[in-house]
């Protein structure tokens, strides 16, 4: 106390009272940035994270604590063959899906293509039919009782690859067509001007500027691929997935707590590599003479390329398609549409319109914060929200298991633990469409409707959320249509006699009851046509 005053006191958070001379430049200080952000809105960014964390932490905790000998015991035997399954195809499909990514963007802009426009967007639907859909018509074509059975035996490591590389490969072309729009002509013209032709051109100037992306959309079919367990059961295959999906169903969650934190180190494996890779491929391009690429005139090899893009087209769109048609037909015909189907539906729609309305409430106080008061603390709930994300479905269903049943049993077996388990893995998809709305608004309008004397919450609800509604309501569609594709956390979590449109499809494919299937597919692929928009407005 020098000059005989008193220091000044602060509140933390509105709760606990700091000493202005012990929080600057303390942890406090630096964690919380220069500015305290809301009170209000911090509690419910911190329980919003927290709860999103839970089946990382339960899970890291059982697995951690499960006691040496059943380590030993899974390590002897379950664990080595599950890593090869899981890694060996993880690694084929992401170099198939890769090279055909690559291969179509490249194709679709850069190349005079006849219908090159049209084909942009076309080769982006195979994202509408979820991959346990796809492979329910592949098994209805090259199953034992399929008519093309004895031509390909799609029960196998081959079989499995194929289904998820053909619908999984627009995640690597959407982010290099996007990458490729934007690269600048001026590039590829001093290349030509050091005597390189158009192939050169492209690998020593275009692929370079190109392997980030491509590394982006290796990333994100890799993570498709680890957390899958829809496409992988219909085929019978067995990764981490599907087999901690069986460890449950036998009531043995300890084994299933130990092979998910296998499964969680592999996935962090793969974001730590990506981001170790990533920081030390970042190339930037002067706007100032920015140009367009040109189309290249590739002569004749317009047309077999051609062809290669609509066999593309036949295998992953035309031919599923055309077979949940030819069977809906069927089933139409027998009934398929009677007795529980609306009540399936209704269910579908019931969990996912909560999912999506809960989701844009709480996606915006995390938002907020990280953008209007960013620091360390803003940073870790952020990240926190996101780690339910990279989780497969059958880990979260895990860890909801774990904490409903032993400290909220009233609501387990409920249809509210889906919506919770949704919201715990799509809440960033609509994070991530608030987020881009929001930084599309000036903090300064904020600052001047509080300088008109407004308070807090009246420009809130007032200014800000009005001019993020768009952003919203897009990321609220997202969760809405992944919600009504999600299968494995439907089928732990489900309450009895609570079929979702997703898990009905699982269950008639399973027992070849294909007319039952094939309605319940298409309407999930009708309401996935949703976000498509959205998807490609924005690559």
């Amino acid at each position: 106390m020098k000059n005989g005053k008193k220091p000044q006191r602060l509140t933390l958070l509105g709760f606990f009272p700091v000493r202005r001379g012990l929080m600057k430049g303390r942890k406090f200080g630096s964690l919380l940035g220069r500015v305290p952000p809301n009170p209000y809105l911090t509690i419910i960014s911190i329980f919003v994270a927290l709860f999103m964390s839970i089946p990382i932490i339960y899970v890291g905790f059982r697995g951690i604590f499960a006691g040496r000998e059943r380590w030993l015991r899974l390590l002897d035997g379950r664990i080595p063959q599950l890593l090869v399954n899981t890694l060996g195809l993880t690694v084929v499909v992401v170099f198939f899906a890769t090279v055909i990514g690559v291969g179509l963007a490249v194709a679709v802009t850069r190349c005079n293509i006849p219908g090159r426009k049209i084909f942009s967007w076309v080769l982006v639907l195979p994202l509408i039919i979820p991959p346990y859909v796809g492979a329910v018509t592949y098994v209805m074509i090259f199953g034992p009782a399929g008519p093309l059975g004895d031509w390909f035996q799609i029960y196998s490591f081959w079989g499995v690859a194929f289904v998820l590389t053909i619908f999984t490969y627009p995640y690597v072309f959407l982010v290099v067509r996007s990458a490729l729009k934007r690269m600048n002509r001026n590039l590829e013209e001093a290349g030509r001007s050091l005597g390189l032709n158009n192939l050169g051109v492209f690998l020593k100037v275009n692929l370079p500027l190109l392997r980030p992306s491509i590394g982006a959309g290796g990333i994100l079919v890799a993570l498709y691929v680890l957390s899958d367990f829809g496409a992988i059961s219909m085929l019978r295959y067995n990764t981490f997935t599907s087999a901690i999906y069986y460890q449950m169903g036998g009531y043995d969650n300890v084994s299933a707590t130990i092979l998910s934190l296998v499964l969680i180190i592999l996935t962090v494996g793969v974001l730590w590599l990506e981001a170790k890779v990533g920081r030390k491929k970042v190339y930037f391009q002067a706007d100032s003479s920015y140009r367009t690429l040109e189309i290249l005139d590739i002569g004749k090899w317009r047309y077999p390329i051609l062809a290669v893009i609509l066999v593309i087209i036949g295998v992953t769109i035309v031919l599923p398609i055309g077979v949940l048609l030819y069977w809906s037909a069927i089933g139409l015909s027998q009934g398929a549409l009677e007795g529980g189907f609306w009540g399936y539906l209704g269910n579908s729609l019931q969990v996912s319109l909560l999912a999506a309305g809960f989701s844009m409430v709480l996606a915006f106080p995390i938002v907020y914060l990280k953008s209007r008061y960013p620091s360390k603390f803003t940073t870790i709930l952020q990240r926190l929200s996101y780690s339910g994300y990279a989780l497969p479905g059958v880990i979260v269903a895990l860890g909801i298991i774990f904490f409903f049943n032993q400290y909220i049993p009233v609501l387990y077996g409920s249809s509210f633990v889906i919506v919770i388990a949704y919201l715990i893995r799509f809440l960033p998809q609509s994070m991530q469409s608030s987020s881009a709305s929001l930084e599309m608004i000036p903090p300064k309008i904020d600052e001047a409707a509080r300088n008109l004397g407004e308070p807090f919450w009246k420009v809130i609800f007032k200014v800000i959320l009005p001019l993020m509604l768009p952003g919203l309501f897009a990321g609220g569609a997202l969760v809405f249509v992944s919600s009504m594709k999600e299968l494995p956390a439907t089928l732990l979590l489900r309450p009895p006699n609570f079929d979702t449109l997703a898990v009905r499809v699982w269950v008639e494919a399973s027992e070849a009851v294909y007319h039952m299937a094939a309605p319940a597919a298409l309407i999930i692929i009708i309401v996935s046509i949703i976000p498509i928009k959205f998807l490609l407005d924005k690559y």
